[in-house]
């Protein structure tokens, strides 16, 4: 079973009708004047007004890219450099997609400066707190619609509020809510990617409102407005868009019907398996993705269990990135960053195919979990004379230092502290958010030398009964 939509959807069908046909009557150039040009020019043409409608735009205000990231890219570079005699100050909330982060790196280390705006436990920002880092000389504020990881949906017309306020433009990445929800109002550049929605990978929606300065950061092209360069995929941008208008129609009906899936799977998962955390927000979120976190658990492997089972799963734990670094999206909510199953239904999901994915979880999570030697839940009877107990957890990978924590604490009596000795990063996340999960008191970091250890740093945790 596929679960894994908010990754890529599968090709919707009447995409796949449309790219079909668009091969055989748009493969021609829609700059030239004759007759296939033309025909091809009609498509696009067409293609656009549609995704317009959708999105509540003009057609002339879309430009069509080769990826939604692409589109992010340009709309941030071109925003910024196109209000460049106002600022050089750019806004964006701390789980935005890595294509934001990686443009406002990029924006700094050339001089400019950027806020990030922090987010709540279950992963949305305050518009307060947004508002309150624009400036006179901010240029340019992005914020996505919906979070890619957990779903949490964002107070964008809140937020885009307080920006046209103070006259600052603001990109909104809408790449998970296009197609299955109504576009947020207010937004000044709005980016989107067909492939989340069914349609054809390698097209993407650039957005960007008249009276917006948009300045585009490569040379310009004569294609797409002047924003995008190179040449169009016209049966691609003619399927994407016959797909968006699609599933745009289905979505009332078919959005209820995954919710009421999602609310089984965020109802019944803490019940089959024990030391699970859902996150996200529970009621502001998309209707189709729904993540938890399990204690004491390795991700890719719980990954590999449910590949083998059959399901397609994503996940935000940093085992499951090439970097080997934690998920910016759940540090930044203080979640765990290990364990974690990002479950995101494709339209048409059969109601026994969640039912089997909650049949098979409990054995295989206990499977992963058996060769720790945990008993679960975690024993609280157990008491010691030492109100001070050390665990050299020093050399292992997270959730390594999380388990032999949980695995010991209960060595010492309430209010004791156990202090963990760790040279990963992750511990650094993952410690606290175990406390906050088990009700435990986290006291803080101090420096591994304090405790006996030669590198890393000690965590201390108060011991709490839960």
């Amino acid at each position: 079973m596929y679960f894994d939509a908010a990754s890529t959807a599968p090709l919707h069908p009447v995409a796949r009708q449309a790219l079909t046909a668009a091969l055989d009557e748009g493969w021609a150039d829609p700059a030239r004047l004759y007759r296939s040009g033309r025909q091809a020019r009609m498509l696009l043409d067409a293609a656009r007004e549609t995704v317009a409608a959708v999105l509540g735009a003009r057609a002339d205000e879309i430009a069509f890219t080769a990826s939604g990231t692409q589109a992010v890219q340009l709309g941030l570079l071109g925003a910024l450099t196109g209000h460049r005699r106002r600022g050089a100050h750019l806004v964006h909330s701390a789980v935005e997609h890595s294509s934001v982060l990686h443009v406002a790196e990029r924006h700094e280390a050339g001089g400019g400066e950027v806020s990030v705006v922090p987010v709540d436990r279950g992963g949305r920002v305050d518009p307060a707190a947004f508002g309150a880092l624009l400036r006179p000389d901010t240029a340019l504020a992005a914020l996505q619609s919906a979070n890619h990881e957990v779903g949490t949906v964002q107070p964008v017309g809140e937020v885009a509020d307080l920006c046209s306020s103070a006259g600052v433009p603001l990109l909104v990445d809408a790449a998970q809510s296009a197609g299955r929800t109504d576009v947020p109002a207010g937004w000044s550049l709005l980016t989107a990617s067909a492939h989340k929605w069914g349609g054809p990978a390698g097209v993407g929606v650039l957005a960007v409102r008249k009276g917006v300065r948009y300045s585009s950061p490569l040379p310009t092209d004569e294609r797409e407005g002047g924003r995008v360069p190179g040449y169009v995929n016209v049966p691609a941008i003619v399927a994407a868009a016959a797909s968006l208008r699609a599933v745009r129609a289905e979505a009332d009906r078919e959005n209820a019907r995954l919710h009421a899936l999602v609310e089984r799977i965020r109802a019944r998962v803490p019940r089959l398996v024990p030391e699970v955390e859902v996150v996200g927000d529970p009621v502001r979120r998309l209707p189709h993705i729904v993540t938890f976190s399990c204690l004491y658990v390795d991700g890719e492997v719980l990954l590999t269990e449910l590949d083998r089972a059959g399901f397609a799963v994503s996940s935000g734990s940093s085992c499951t990135s090439s970097t080997l670094t934690p998920s910016h999206v759940l540090a930044a909510m203080g979640v765990l960053t290990e364990g974690n199953v990002r479950v995101s239904l494709p339209y048409g999901t059969a109601e026994a195919d969640v039912d089997r994915f909650l049949a098979v979880l409990p054995d295989l999570v206990a499977g992963v979990r058996a060769p720790l030697g945990l008993d679960l839940p975690a024993p609280e009877a157990a008491t010691a004379s030492a109100s001070l107990l050390v665990i050299d957890a020093l050399g292992k990978r997270c959730p390594l230092p999380v388990i032999e924590l949980a695995k010991r604490i209960g060595e010492v009596p309430e209010g004791g502290t156990v202090v963990v000795l760790a040279d990963d990063e992750a511990a650094r996340l993952d410690i606290p958010a175990w406390c906050g999960m088990r009700g435990h008191e986290y006291a803080g970091e101090a420096p591994a030398a304090d405790y006996g250890g030669d590198r890393g740093s000690a965590y201390l945790v108060v011991r709490r009964t839960t």
